[in-house]
């Protein structure tokens, strides 16, 4: 994982309300697939999921914001209780920006992951920009987080874990996993 400014960093995490996710290529692994009836599938990572519920759990806010539009994406947001769920998206950075407003958050509290080139106007006004590990030349020299992991295969759990480390959170709600006494 590659990280810019490292000496800012954890103050940058710790300021994070609110975690705005692309879906192709960031919570899933990119491939679209249409059956033969037209009807749209993707592929998302439980890792990923476990993570949202975590930083759902921790009291933030998660958003999706992306560029196309597919029915199961709003099933799995609302398996994952992510909500606004943007899609249809044209112009990233009106829509963030109109987020952020409505949220009553200010750009420094947005984490934004993207991958690809419609991207970059998000990531460029938000507070900390991340990324999957396979996500184009320009949004990772563009990102503040890089994950180990592509998109689809837990990279949103990674920058999720960054945060909730970063903001003192994590070891409490791992504590809340953890069996007493249990050796395994």
């Amino acid at each position: 994982m590659a990280i810019a400014s490292p000496h800012d960093l954890p103050a940058r995490c710790r300021a994070i309300e609110l975690l705005v996710l692309d879906v192709d290529g960031v919570l899933t692994d990119g491939a679209i697939v249409i059956d033969d009836l037209g009807v749209e599938s993707k592929h998302f990572h439980v890792k990923d999921g476990g993570g949202i519920a975590l930083w759902r759990k921790s009291g933030k806010k998660v958003a999706i914001l992306s560029g196309r539009s597919a029915a199961c994406v709003d099933v799995r947001a609302k398996e994952l209780g992510i909500t606004p769920v943007i899609q249809g998206s044209t112009d990233k950075k009106a829509s963030i920006l109109s987020l952020i407003q409505e949220l009553g958050l200010e750009p420094g509290q947005v984490c934004a992951m993207g991958d690809d080139l419609a991207d970059l106007p998000m990531l460029g006004v938000s507070g900390l920009a991340a990324c999957p590990g396979d996500a184009v030349a320009e949004v990772i020299e563009s990102a503040d987080i890089v994950s180990h992991f592509d998109g689809g295969k837990g990279a949103v759990r990674e920058v999720i874990e960054i945060l909730l480390k970063n903001q003192g959170t994590w070891d409490g709600l791992v504590a809340g996993y953890r069996v007493e006494g249990g050796s395994g």
